[in-house]
């Protein structure tokens, strides 16, 4: 027993003795190849071995002829150990290589795919974990492209829609200075209309930085669907009867919904307003509001004919205001994209569809806790 303790402690001193000096190549090669360090470990593990028997033999445990059995024995292991760790660490690197040439690919604002032929579980979950990051790359491209699209549109409209008004600040402010305005009473009445139009497009701009920051403030409370409704219908019937169109609200459910109410009664109100005037005169916009399986669903539905297909994504994205008129009546193309902020804010959605005759905008709004 003594002697096989005595074994077991050489032979431990012996491959502690080589592990620390493998140790310490490592740390030396450790920006090395992979192929540096397995051969590194397959030659500690040899040593390991032959230090141990060394150890065992300088203490006249073994025979000179079974140390030259053994040392021949770890010898051929050494060979074979070494030449496998070479194969193996020549195999990694390439198909590292291989990976990092196809990722440099997607890097480059291309798409990733995996190099064919066999590799690690390790290189393999990496593969896909970079497929994975060059489809979320791609989607990322899309969304930059499509809001710098967004961007380039409304900073053009909002320059006309700007220019129009001030020019003719202008110019009626030039003939009231200059006397030669025939009816002043209209000029000055123009002038506040105007004013209040460019007003209201500040005031869109505002809110819309606000939703796009995130610092909307919303200030729930407990009201009844029936209520928004009642007062948006109202405050848009005066631009009905001007544009000759019908309000209807007559399948407004009295659901209970926690809203900020000044938020919400715009969100109608903007909807209200695009309905109004895309539809045509003698049209019907109607607005109806019940439950639903997910909560309480709002919908305004007009008259304008409906949507192309191709548009009806990019109808609530900022600046967007349709392709059939340079000029709209609605704006600078604020309103919706208000529109789907504010519902978003309230753990909501808001979506367009086309209906026989004009389109339906719905929003799907979560119902109030009992």
């Amino acid at each position: 027993m003594r002697d096989t303790l005595l074994i077991a402690l050489f032979a431990f001193a012996g491959a502690a003795a080589a592990g620390l000096l493998g140790a310490c190549v490592l740390l030396l090669i450790r920006r090395r190849s992979l192929t540096a360090h397995l051969t590194v470990v397959a030659a500690v593990a040899v040593t390991a071995m032959l230090a141990g028997t060394l150890a065992v033999a300088q203490a006249m445990f073994l025979s000179p002829h079974d140390l030259t059995v053994v040392t021949t024995v770890v010898a051929m292991a050494a060979v074979v150990s070494l030449a496998t760790a070479l194969l193996l660490g020549r195999w990694v690197v390439a198909r590292s290589r291989d990976l990092a040439l196809a990722a440099r690919s997607f890097g480059d604002g291309g798409d990733f795919s995996a190099p064919d032929g066999p590799a690690t579980a390790e290189l393999a979950a990496l593969s896909r974990e970079l497929e994975s990051t060059s489809r979320k790359l791609a989607e990322s491209r899309d969304r930059e492209r499509a809001l710098e699209t967004s961007r380039r549109e409304l900073v053009a409209w909002i320059s006309h829609d700007l220019r129009t008004p001030l020019a003719g600040l202008r110019a009626m402010a030039e003939a009231l200075e200059d006397g030669v305005a025939a009816d002043p009473d209209r000029y000055l009445k123009q002038i506040r209309t105007e004013v209040e139009r460019l007003n209201d497009m500040v005031g869109d701009l505002f809110e819309l930085s606000r939703i796009h920051a995130g610092t909307l403030t919303l200030s729930l409370s407990r009201m009844s669907l029936y209520d928004l409704v009642g007062d948006a219908l109202a405050g848009a019937d005066p631009l009905a009867r001007e544009h000759g169109v019908r309000l209807v609200g007559d399948r407004v459910e009295p659901v209970p919904v926690e809203v900020d109410g000044r938020e919400m009664s715009r969100v109608l109100g903007n909807l209200l307003v695009n309905a109004i005037r895309r539809t045509p005169a003698d049209g019907t916009v109607a607005v109806t509001a019940e439950r639903s399986d997910s909560g309480v669903v709002l919908a305004v539905t007009d008259g304008c004919g409906g949507i192309p297909e191709e548009d009806l994504p990019r109808v609530f994205d900022t600046g967007w205001r349709g392709t059939h008129a340079r000029t709209p009546p609605a704006g600078a193309g604020l309103g919706l994209a208000i529109v789907r902020g504010i519902v978003e804010a309230h753990r909501g959605t808001a979506t367009v569809r086309n209906v026989t005759g004009g389109c339906r905008f719905e929003v799907r709004l979560p119902a109030a806790e009992a």
